[in-house]
């Protein structure tokens, strides 16, 4: 099998105690409320906000796996539950830790110094750390 989950696996929903210990260990900014699990992200502004939700629709739609979004101006909130399952289940947790890895990616701390990351100016803000 090579370390991947059987078809069932996939679409098992989660319980609420299986869901709260996994986002404690794995996805420590994203909480679990009214069946979804949620994670709001906040940005410097109307732009930033807009970079992040294409970023997250182009996730969305290459795992096909649609996240519900609340959109502001200076935030998005990402909800995520399986409709078909009628909960939380790994494709949840797959999507969810893809958008954390590439929106709220740390370029500057990640790539070993090759790259020097969004300036610390307000000019260039762009996500914000939590």
């Amino acid at each position: 099998m090579g370390g991947q989950l059987m078809s069932s696996d996939i679409h098992a929903v989660l319980s609420e105690e299986q869901i709260n210990q996994r986002l404690q260990s794995e996805l420590p900014h994203w909480y679990y409320e009214n069946g979804w699990i949620r994670r709001k992200i906040k940005t410097s502004g109307w732009k930033a906000t807009l970079m992040a939700v294409n970023t997250i629709g182009h996730l969305a739609e290459k795992a096909w796996h649609h996240p519900d979004l609340t959109v502001s101006y200076a935030f998005v909130i990402v909800k995520l539950v399986t409709h078909a399952a009628k909960g939380v289940t790994e494709k949840d947790f797959a999507l969810a830790k893809k958008i954390e890895e590439v929106v709220l990616w740390d370029a500057a701390a990640e790539s070993g110094g090759v790259f020097e990351g969004t300036p610390d100016d307000p000019r260039f803000k762009y996500i914000k750390k939590d």
